[in-house]
């Protein structure tokens, strides 16, 4: 049984210790409760002492690392609840992307051990240059276990 992974990153508007990135932390914490709730969540990775690749190119960033049962757990968790709430404030929080890339990346993996944050920014930079394939997509292109596109409701 394969699971699924996601890397997000973004970078908030204001410095950490900001009263704005304090709602920001808030509100990370009751989706990553909630997300935990679930049971489908499996791994949540620390970014303790993580830096981005070849610079963090300025701003204050932010990444998770996380690890679903699977991709429609991942998908239902991402568009409901806390999470919601969170995509519809992002904007007061995030600095917008510049259109050039994504906020995350997803891939399939066998083994939770095998998921690292090197891995993770193998998968997002290879996203970044070839877009969605089986290696590394995105919810809106997303792939099955199998390698096969598939659609996401």
């Amino acid at each position: 049984m394969a699971f699924v992974s996601i890397y997000t990153v973004g970078r908030l508007h204001h410095p950490y210790e900001h009263p704005a990135s304090h709602e920001f932390y808030e509100m990370g914490y009751k989706v990553m409760r909630q997300a935990h709730l679930s049971g489908y969540l499996i791994e949540e990775f620390s970014s303790d002492g993580v830096s981005l690749p070849g610079g963090d190119g300025g701003g204050y960033p932010v990444l998770t690392l996380t690890v679903w049962k699977s991709l429609q757990s991942l998908y239902r968790f991402t568009y409901a609840g806390k999470h919601s709430q969170a995509l519809r404030s992002r904007n007061k929080w995030m600095e917008p992307n510049d259109g050039n890339h994504s906020s995350y990346v997803v891939w399939w993996t066998e083994k939770v051990k095998d998921v690292s944050w090197e891995e993770a920014f193998t998968r997002y930079q290879y996203y970044l240059e070839h877009q969605a394939t089986p290696f590394a997509f995105d919810l809106k292109q997303a792939f099955d276990e199998s390698g096969q596109p598939c659609n996401l409701k």
